[in-house]
């Protein structure tokens, strides 16, 4: 069930970050063209490594990690909602 609840806010990360990405920010537009795509390959490879640890710190029995990618999911799901809204 953990891994479950790991995986499904992973997900919910990447959608997120997915979000961000195609909000046409001010702030992504500040970004070189030709840096743009090293940086939404970057920034996903960031995502996919923290859900990695989470998963595997959670298979390996460190429950505690799972509230710990569920605070950081959170504030992820919160900055990602502030640009696309542009609140920020």
């Amino acid at each position: 069930m953990e891994m479950m609840l790991a995986f499904l806010l992973g997900m919910t990360n990447f959608t997120a970050q997915r979000a961000v990405l195609e909000s046409g920010h001010p702030m992504l537009r500040a970004i070189p063209a030709r840096a743009l795509p090293s940086a939404r390959g970057a920034s996903l490879a960031l995502e996919f490594a923290a859900l990695l640890a989470a998963m595997l710190a959670v298979r390996g029995g460190a429950s505690e990690w799972l509230w710990l990618y569920g605070g950081y999911s959170a504030c992820n799901i919160g900055v990602a909602w502030a640009v696309v809204t542009r609140r920020m």
